[in-house]
């Protein structure tokens, strides 16, 4: 069987402000359950849910989920060109630049932003994995 990640889950505080975040990086809302704002991400899902209710279905306190755990999220954009834009809306949308725009070692473009619960967004060029026809990233070879 074929695995693949096909619901990203953020814990976020203000579930109008947080989808207000995401709109203005230009993303569109998909039809979810009450509950629960979604974004389609090219056959795949985010979903922004209530931290407290999120913590409360694992068992946890609020406070030990979210923010930077270790983990990123990537935006791969098809230019170098679109990398920087992207950090700025970001930013203008209330989200924090934790890393701003520049080559990295490995040969492609990028930088970083935290959203408004923390979570840390990667949005990078790669010139050696072209988006498909659909803007998804594909691996060369896969």
């Amino acid at each position: 069987m074929q695995q693949r990640v096909s619901l990203i889950t953020l814990a976020v505080t203000d579930m109008a402000r947080a989808a207000g975040f995401y709109e203005a990086l230009g993303w569109q809302r998909v039809d979810s359950p009450d509950g629960v704002i979604a974004f389609d991400l090219i056959g795949q899902t985010l979903g922004l849910y209530p931290r407290e209710a999120l913590a409360d279905e694992l068992g946890m306190d609020a406070a030990n989920i979210g923010g930077f755990s270790g983990i990123t999220l990537g935006h791969n954009v098809s230019t170098t060109e679109e990398v920087a834009p992207l950090l700025a809306a970001a930013e203008a949308a209330g989200g924090r630049i934790v890393k701003p725009a520049q080559e990295v070692f490995w040969g492609g473009f990028h930088g970083y932003f935290a959203d408004l619960d923390g979570h840390i967004w990667e949005v990078a060029h790669n010139p050696f994995s072209p988006l498909d026809k659909d803007g998804a990233f594909r691996w060369l070879g896969y």
